[in-house]
């Protein structure tokens, strides 16, 4: 089992032309729906509104199997993020976030809704600095045991303005973190200043996690204290961007357990770099598809090779 703590919102698309749509998203939420569809067991550990919205999660969450932790929706009005998508297709976010469903998560309720029979936790992006979310997620990856592996995914968002916040609940996670998922915004954003490379390095250094430096359509680099491998991102027609980091990290933690990898092999670069060269393909299918719309295992050439 995988286990996902953050948040699930709603995405309302704004294309270039002005025209709007909605889908379900949350950076979480898209990495525990891509863990289902892989087909390994997945649970998010985040808040769903009871409003409409909401029944909109729940239904997406049943339709991909996957298992809500908390057992049971909250009262709060759900998050939503206005996501501008431009010529390119990247995307732009804006949030409505306090006094929301994804926010209202405490840590008693994390704690108490925690498996331990979970061999994963993923945790991140805007749940680190949405509280008392961000003390939940805190509480859950300070209380992970010896044999349950940690991703932190930071997924920065500058819009947010939550920087102390941010950099708080940063440090108190990335101690425990064992593989961190960043872009290139998020190093410029956590180390202005420093090349990327360098910045991921540090952060390698500073965690003695592996971190998985994704850079857009350029190569992803997996990084350690004393090594960098890069790893070729293939062209693909882009419908935009929505979900790709999060399908990456999805389609990594599930190769890795799928293969029957622990906390100990992360030292074998050659699996980390297959895992993220699978995270890669999921990752690509993804942005051929408008929002966060991950594969499913069947239709992945190869399928687990």
């Amino acid at each position: 089992m995988i286990t996902v703590i953050g948040e699930a919102l709603v995405d309302i698309i704004v294309d270039p032309q002005g025209e709007v749509t909605s889908v379900v998203g949350g950076g979480p939420l898209n990495t525990a729906r891509t863990v289902a569809r892989l087909g390994l067991a997945s649970t998010f550990l985040g808040g769903v509104s009871t409003d409409p919205f909401g029944q909109r999660i729940m239904r997406l969450l049943a339709e991909d199997g996957v298992v809500l932790g908390l057992g049971q929706q909250v009262g709060e009005p759900t998050t939503l993020a206005i996501a501008e998508i431009d010529a390119n297709g990247a995307a732009t976010y804006r949030f409505m976030l306090d006094g929301t469903s994804a926010a209202a998560v405490t840590p008693e309720m994390a704690l108490a809704a925690l498996d331990p029979g979970t061999r994963a936790i993923h945790a991140g992006t805007l749940a680190l600095v949405l509280e008392p979310l961000a003390d939940a997620l805190v509480a859950v990856v300070q209380a992970a045991s010896d044999d349950q592996l940690v991703m932190i995914d930071p997924n920065c968002r500058p819009s947010v303005a939550r920087r102390d916040l941010l950099l708080r609940s940063l440090s108190a996670v990335l101690p425990r973190a064992d593989v961190i998922k960043v872009s290139g915004d998020d190093l410029e954003y956590l180390h202005p200043g420093v090349g990327l490379i360098d910045a991921a390095r540090r952060m390698a250094v500073e965690s003695d996690a592996v971190v998985l430096f994704t850079d857009g359509g350029n190569a992803v680099h997996v990084i350690t204290e004393d090594a960098d491998v890069d790893l070729p991102v293939p062209r693909v027609p882009v419908a935009d961007t929505v979900g790709a980091g999060d399908s990456f990290s999805g389609g990594f933690l599930s190769w890795w357990l799928e293969h029957g990898r622990t906390r100990e092999d992360l030292s074998d670069l050659d699996a980390v770099a297959e895992g993220a060269r699978f995270g890669i393909t999921v990752a690509g299918i993804t942005c051929q598809r408008a929002g966060a719309n991950p594969p499913f295992i069947h239709e992945i050439e190869g399928g687990w090779q």
